[in-house]
């Protein structure tokens, strides 16, 4: 199959935050500044909806920089979004898994956000803590506007781990229109389940005081919008679970919800537990899903027909 770059070029195809590279950081040990041409950019985005900046880690192909100028800028790139879990940071999946041949092999830009312990929603009791408008708006707009993107629904793909899990699903459910694809590896489904875990309550207040705020924000109560969407093609959604995972019983329930409103989606369980092994394994499937995607999501884009 031909990458979707290399497409591009055949084919001769032809939003508001201030950013800028930073040293890299490796074990909490200051690195130096990538220099120009690398496919690893440490990147500061200023979020206007917090007043403050987010780090993130932005992966490019092996190939990004090697086109001459006259060529470069006809070769665009599908994007995905990779969450980290609660207690991580934006450093967590570069370090643990290998992004550079993974976005050179499917030809995608990797991008992994700071999402701190924020659940990845818009808390309504801390104003520092805005990350649904960050990354749904002011993310996915510095990432087009300064990397060769295609700017488009049908090539970007969001996932993640746990909360990041929760997160990706919870945004592409609620931005249909930014996330054409989206996933979750061992997702936290149903976050009224946890009241008390995980800093959730800093973000929503205290479960007991306002049940139905934190409903509003589980990723099992979104599936009726998501239903409602009008949007065709239908999203992309894959997502899956370690048979020995502390999520398991919410991510069967969410599949089952999900094939009782007839939507489409790939779940899969395979063994394992809440651990690294089991997501560096699990990015692989995910990353074919959203390929196969972005195949489809190229041709739609470009009016061509499709066998699906």
């Amino acid at each position: 199959m031909l990458s979707l770059s290399l497409i591009t070029v055949m084919m001769l195809m032809a939003t508001t935050a201030c950013a800028h590279t930073v040293p890299q950081q490796q074990g909490g040990i200051e690195m130096a500044a990538p220099e120009e041409g690398s496919q690893v950019d440490t990147i500061e985005v200023m979020s206007q909806a917090m007043g403050r900046i987010i780090k993130n880690v932005v992966v490019v192909p092996n190939d990004y920089h090697s086109y001459a100028n006259e060529i470069a800028d006809d070769i665009k790139y599908p994007v995905l979004y990779l969450l980290h879990g609660a207690y991580g940071s934006y450093r967590d999946w570069p370090h643990k898994a290998d992004l550079q041949s993974l976005a050179s092999q499917y030809q995608v830009i990797i991008v992994c956000p700071d999402g701190q312990d924020s659940w990845y929603f818009d808390s309504p009791v801390d104003p520092k803590m805005q990350f649904e408008t960050y990354i749904s708006k002011e993310l996915v707009a510095y990432i087009d506007s300064h990397y060769r993107t295609h700017a488009n629904r049908y090539m970007r793909a969001i996932t993640g781990l746990s909360m990041g899990g929760h997160g990706a699903l919870f945004l592409a459910f609620r931005h249909p229109d930014v996330f054409w694809s989206c996933g979750s590896m061992s997702g936290c489904m149903d976050i009224t389940q946890h009241p008390k875990s995980w800093h959730i309550k800093d973000r929503l207040g205290d479960y007991e005081s306002d049940k139905q705020r934190w409903s509003q924000h589980a990723v099992c109560n979104q599936v009726d919008q998501l239903k409602a969407s009008t949007l065709e093609p239908a999203q992309n959604i894959t997502f899956d679970d370690g048979l020995n995972d502390i999520f398991i019983k919410n991510n069967i329930a969410l599949h089952e919800q999900l094939v009782e409103k007839g939507i489409d989606h790939d779940f899969t369980v395979r063994p394992g537990r809440h651990s690294w092994d089991y997501w560096v394994n699990s990015l692989d499937y995910h990353l074919l899903f959203f390929h196969k995607a972005f195949t489809r999501g190229y041709q739609l884009m470009n009016g061509q027909s499709t066998d699906n």
